[in-house]
């Protein structure tokens, strides 16, 4: 299965569940649940602020993820140097703030609602619950992805083609049985060394984007369904910021991951669109969608408490974890001191912006 399908049906069954609640969202929203309307509700003022929101969003969104990608025209960003290390740490520290901060206290709050019932919603922690299945889950399919790959390469399916410029692998080619087709660079690197490194990279390139891609719609269908003019501007700021970050944590896995120019093109394209697309989406159903319905309260809780369990094993596990206890950083005390203070800026800049988003 290609990346493009896999995310096509990704997206399908994701709008598949947000198009079947509506309905219902609009039918059993409890009269003391209903949304309160005062001076900043405003429905007509609020559209010209999506409609910026929707813009604004996808063009940082763009420079966020693209920005990593052309690091290797500087020296100083190229991947093998400190400094990449240390950014790519400052955005690590952004992606599991945003599972923290974010993501799972929004999940705790939709599933302890006064709108749904006592009993199951208050008497179990379906958060704390959902969120650890989700990283198990993450882990299997972070484990499982990697076997399949491992396999495929040393069966001869895949190979690598090692650069002796740089040192990294610049284009995944299919050979058959032992017959090598394309264009030899160098080397082909020992089995077990540098492969399965690429291929750890790819795999949490891969499930590092589904999970924000789930996060993503979900935020824009929030801030597309709201009226509110008085949080919207200061919601559009936080996302900027949040998006621009995120996609910085999530170029550095791709241009890591030694994608082809096509397979990096549509990972950039799905993670900048998804909340532009999550926003309009959000527009559409203005009229249907009630933010405090039983239906739309569990369904979007429950979404992101499995985001926000991705999300912070793909930021301990795969990105802080894998760099610290990697031989770059095991060899030196001081860049680890330096990616440490990355780390908490980038957790702290993001812990600030949830008084706003």
């Amino acid at each position: 299965m290609s990346m493009a399908s896999l995310y096509v049906r990704l997206f399908s069954i994701f709008l598949l569940i947000i198009c079947i609640f509506p309905p219902q969202a609009l039918s059993v929203v409890p009269e003391e649940c209903q949304t309160k309307t005062d001076g900043c509700t405003n429905k007509e003022k609020a559209l010209p602020l999506k409609v910026i929101a929707i813009f604004s969003i996808l063009i940082t969104s763009v420079i966020g993820v693209c920005s990593p990608l052309f690091t290797r025209s500087i020296p100083a960003l190229n991947p093998d140097r400190n400094l990449f290390v240390i950014v790519k740490c400052f955005a690590a520290g952004i992606i599991l703030a945003t599972g923290f901060m974010h993501v799972l206290p929004d999940s705790f709050n939709m599933l302890s609602s006064r709108c749904l019932k006592e009993n199951p919603w208050h008497k179990f922690p379906f958060t704390g619950f959902v969120a650890m299945l989700s990283a198990i889950l993450t882990l299997m399919v972070d484990s499982m992805a990697t076997s399949i790959y491992t396999k495929k390469c040393n069966n001869g399916v895949i190979k690598e083609v090692a650069s002796p410029v740089g040192g990294g692998q610049q284009e995944m080619v299919v050979v058959n049985v032992g017959q090598f087709h394309g264009h030899h660079h160098g080397l082909k690197p020992a089995p077990g060394t540098v492969d399965q490194q690429l291929l750890r990279y790819r795999v949490v390139a891969m499930v590092l984007e589904l999970g924000i891609v789930v996060h993503s719609v979900v935020i824009g269908l929030s801030l597309g369904a709201s009226n509110n003019t008085c949080s919207i501007k200061g919601l559009v700021a936080a996302l900027c910021f949040h998006q621009m970050f995120e996609g910085m944590g999530l170029g550095g896995c791709i241009l890591q991951a030694e994608y082809k120019t096509m397979k990096k093109f549509i990972m950039v394209l799905f993670f900048s669109v998804t909340t532009p697309f999550g926003i309009a989406l959000g527009i559409a159903l203005a009229n249907t969608y009630k933010e405090n319905s039983p239906t739309a309260l569990i369904t979007v809780g429950l979404l992101n408490a499995s985001s926000a369990g991705l999300l912070i094993y793909m930021a301990l596990v795969d990105l802080l974890a894998a760099d610290f206890m990697g031989s770059k950083l095991q060899a030196s005390v001081k860049l680890q001191i330096k990616s440490y203070v990355a780390v908490l800026l980038g957790a702290g800049g993001m812990s600030v912006m949830a008084k706003w988003a």
